[in-house]
């Protein structure tokens, strides 16, 4: 076989089919777009599905990705298994409604043999056993002997849903060998042992199953075949299991440098390395497509895995935040493939950094609760800790079970797992239930009141309307009254303020009646629909059964109205100028700004962005109506409606139409007429996940006030470089190559007196085990001269070791340089990295040259002074 790495093989897959016609798509976003079904894609036909069905055109009629999966139904498994993962690359081809058996059957073979070079006497195939097509063209045209073809049955060579596209599959198998076997003679595919491999699936979607179980065949048949990256990586590399290939390993031993553990050594401590591992993978993809950690949804996953992999960590040892050095390692490996990977990566590391700190914090929280929880139990003379206590734990407190567990072990005691399981498993299908489009605006206290009153949105015709308080609301519980001062919910029988949702704030305004008035400071709605408003009351006592008079802040909603209206022309011009392959991802309308998420393969150019912005300014000039009306889904549909979230949506619908432009669902508030917008200016367009862009912008007075703002920066940076704002440009020209000249004159002049203090300061080389050495400690020498300081001390008192120190305030440089003859016996990465360990930091590099930070500085000489011992050992 042909030994190739994890990103050599992606590589060499999506070239081969670009070279036989396929569309080489990007990896869509973890995150699912328009299938309110999935909480995240797990397989890599699951963002194409709606390509299979017909619901949309694809790009292309040939396609093929590297997508990005994740699956937690076997989290628990993680860690204690070489097998089980939480994120993989599936590798896959596809064809909708264009070539065939023949030809995926052909390529596969063709690319298995020719282009990974696995030899044939190695791959076995299982077909269908009422699929002889496919079992002809394996034997006729392969030429693959029938003892090697095996027919499976249903439950094992059939894919299908309740409903829909279905048909038979072939797999592909690779032997690995008898000493992998039962010992059965005849064992082959099928075979419950670990002999036989699978790779690579392939699909046949031949049928449209209906509702009484029958199939009926596809004019248009397609492909939909997936071949797991990490496993064909292992079968290639000849590892046991996805942690021993190339890429992976890089993770897992930087896990052993960072806790000074070796892998397999101990069972027990090796589950925490694979732990770390496949989580660390998961969490950094996860946040680089935008996900947020969070106590729901998705973001419930991403803080699962985290707090799972930093909790592994204490059990290696490491008390302090870790993860964040080991998702650079992520980055630096797969950015090859994942340009997300490096757009985000300040804010990858920022989220990692800043929850894995606050769930050290929570831990600290969570022993105190646990020893009360511990005196509870002697107190009464149990020994088992509830299921619903353990839960709280670890669901309020964010402390891991598994802890929890081995923290009572010590005291004789244990956790009802049963218990805590049923308790998680709710949690699941609350977390399940929710998701990221859902705004609720929901609290315990207001949960558990479960108000529901039919609330009649007015809204859309007028911002001032009149009503009677039907309930309100203080601290969670149900009240007669909210006296002047406080903060509470209004429910009312019909309301102009718009709640909050669709991607639209919450309106706000003011409420008055006879004696009294309150400030509007949101408004949401609930799960069976109730509108309610957060009112602060600032004079009089607001009682159940006063009429209001309501009035929202009209500059405030004329101003959303407009953010909200340009977004259905940003996201017609998107498709004017881009492409009709462009969808709406998500959005935020304000008063002040907007953001417009949109799928894209690749950034915007400056020509595309300023032919979207004169687009949009052309729709808006031609102030043309904007008309909405209420129709059935399937006419809204049928006349062109573009639709978002589909799941959302009930037997009618709102449709919002401006002009020949744009006809989109929409429940938002809008403008009369485009030309009520006034103008449009992009502020940012910016990448946020693989194939997903954001455009950041503003309108009406919010622009010219944006230039004014401009005209004000203009005319005071001209001031202050002594120029008018003509020659502005040419003047920040002749200041920065000043300052270029005055920067190299001082880090000359630092770069000598550095050089000096060296000289004077090591009168004398050192020598342990007849190995001599330099140290030194300098002050506010960057990380740049060190290093060439160090480099140049090596090569004057070679052949010799150079340890150098430099105190930058609150943090510390080290840099070590080696000759080279001195490499075998003492190797600069592992030395720096031993040195900056003592002062709160850690680094590495070559053999011969390495550099590490430092968070102590006064820890600094006791640093330096190790050196002689480290090189005595």
């Amino acid at each position: 076989m042909k030994r190739l790495g994890l990103h050599e093989i992606r590589r060499e897959f999506l070239e081969y089919f670009r070279e036989n016609g396929h569309i080489v798509a990007p990896s869509f976003s973890l995150v699912p777009k328009d299938d309110p079904s999935l909480l995240l894609i797990g397989a890599g036909m699951a963002p194409l599905k709606k390509f299979f069905t017909g619901e949309k055109t694809p790009p292309g009629k040939r396609m093929t990705t590297c997508q990005k999966c994740l699956r937690t139904g076997d989290i628990d498994n993680v860690g204690q298994t070489d097998r089980h993962a939480t994120f993989f690359e599936m590798l896959g081809n596809f064809s909708f409604g264009d070539y065939f058996k023949r030809e995926a059957i052909n390529w596969a073979w063709t690319f298995l043999r020719e282009n990974l070079e696995i030899p044939e006497e190695d791959l076995w195939v299982t077909v269908f056993e009422e699929d002889h097509e496919a079992a002809k063209i394996w034997e006729e045209e392969i030429g693959l002997a029938k003892e090697k073809i095996v027919p499976l049955g249903k439950e094992d060579n059939f894919w299908e849903l309740e409903v829909g596209p279905s048909g038979p599959c072939s797999e592909i198998y690779v032997d690995r060998g008898e000493e992998f076997g039962c010992g059965n003679p005849d064992c082959k595919p099928g075979c419950e042992c670990d002999r036989f491999i699978e790779v690579w699936n392939l699909v046949f979607t031949q049928f449209d199953k209906d509702k009484e179980g029958n199939y009926h065949p596809l004019s248009h048949p397609n492909i939909d075949t997936g071949m797991g990256l990490e496993r064909i990586a292992t079968v290639l590399q000849g590892t046991d299991n996805i942690f021993e290939i190339d890429a992976l390993q890089e993770v897992l031993h930087k896990v052993e440098d960072l806790s000074n553990y070796k892998y397999k050594t101990d069972k027990k401590l090796d589950i925490s390395v694979r732990v770390i591992t496949d989580h660390i993978r998961a969490i950094t993809f996860l946040i680089g497509d935008g996900v947020i950690p969070s106590n729901e949804g998705r973001g419930y996953v991403l803080r699962r895995l985290l707090r799972r992999a930093a909790s592994h960590g204490r059990k290696l040892g490491l008390d302090q935040p870790f993860l964040a050095d080991i998702a650079k390692v992520v980055m630096d490996s797969w950015s090859v493939n994942y340009e997300e990977l490096t757009s985000r990566r300040t804010m990858i590391l920022e989220v990692i950094s800043k929850e894995e700190e606050k769930f050290h914090e929570t831990l600290e929280t969570g022993m105190a609760l646990l020893e009360d929880q511990v005196k509870d139990l002697k107190d009464k003379n149990e020994k088992v800790l509830s299921g619903e206590r353990a839960f709280k734990l670890y669901d309020t407190y964010g402390f891991p079970v598994d802890l929890t567990n081995e923290i009572l072990k010590d005291y004789g005691m244990t956790v009802d797992f049963d218990g805590f399981q049923s308790q998680m498993q709710a949690q699941k299908e609350r977390a399940r239930s929710a998701r990221d489009d859902s705004n609720m605006g929901w609290e315990a206290g207001e949960e558990e009141l479960k108000l529901d009153f039919k609330t009649d949105f007015t809204g859309y015709e007028k911002m001032q309307d009149t009503s009677k308080v039907l309930a309100l609301v203080c601290q969670g519980h149900e009240v007669q009254s909210l006296q002047e001062g406080q903060e509470g919910l209004v429910i009312v029988e019909k309301t102009p303020f718009y709640p909050e949702g669709g991607g639209q704030i919450a309106d706000t305004g003011q409420i008055s009646w006879s004696q009294g008035r309150a400030q509007v400071l949101d408004t949401q709605k609930t799960k069976n629909g109730t509108i309610y408003s957060r009112v602060k009351v600032s004079q009089g006592n607001l009682e159940v059964g006063s009429q209001l008079d309501l009035e929202v802040d009209q500059d405030r909603r004329k101003a959303i109205m407009r953010n909200h209206s340009v977004t259905h022309l940003l996201h017609a011009a998107l498709r004017e100028v881009l492409g009709q392959h462009v969808q709406q991802s998500g959005s935020e309308v304000r008063d002040d700004w907007m953001r417009f998420d949109f799928s894209h393969y690749k950034p915007m150019t400056p020509e595309e962005v300023k032919a979207v912005e004169d687009r949009v300014n052309e729709m808006i000039l031609a102030n043309v109506p904007v008309s909405k009306e209420l129709l059935a889904y399937n006419e809204a549909k049928q006349e062109g409606a573009i639709g978002l979230f589909e799941g959302k949506y009930g037997e009618k619908v709102r449709v919002v139409t401006m002009g020949d432009f744009s006809k989109e669902l929409c429940g938002g508030t809008h403008v009369e007429a485009t030309g009520d917008i006034g103008s449009f200016k992009i502020l940012s367009e910016s990448g946020i996940a693989a194939g997903v862009r954001r455009i950041e912008s503003t309108t009406g007075f919010n622009v010219l006030k944006l230039l004014r703002d401009y005209e004000t920066s203009h005319k005071a940076l001209a001031a202050k470089l002594k120029t008018n704002e003509q020659n502005l440009l040419d003047r920040v020209d002749q200041v920065l190559q000043q300052q270029k000249e005055l920067r190299k004159e001082v880090e000359d002049f630092k770069k000598q007196v550095a050089s000096s203090d060296l000289d004077s300061s090591l009168s004398q080389v050192k020598e342990v085990n007849g190995i001599s050495y330099i140290t030194g400690i300098l002050e506010n020498v960057d990380g740049e001269n060190l290093r060439n300081l160090a480099e140049e001390t090596r090569d004057r008192h070679a052949p010799v070791v150079v340890v150098l120190a430099s105190v930058m305030e609150d943090k510390v440089l080290f840099a070590s340089a080696v000759t080279k003859e001195l490499t075998k016996q003492v190797q600069a990465g592992k030395l720096i990295g031993k040195v900056a360990k003592i002062a709160g930091g850690g680094g590495g590099g070559r053999p011969d040259f390495a550099q590490a930070g430092g968070k102590d500085p006064a820890k600094v000489q006791e640093a330096i002074d190790a050196v002689e011992k480290f090189l005595a050992e």
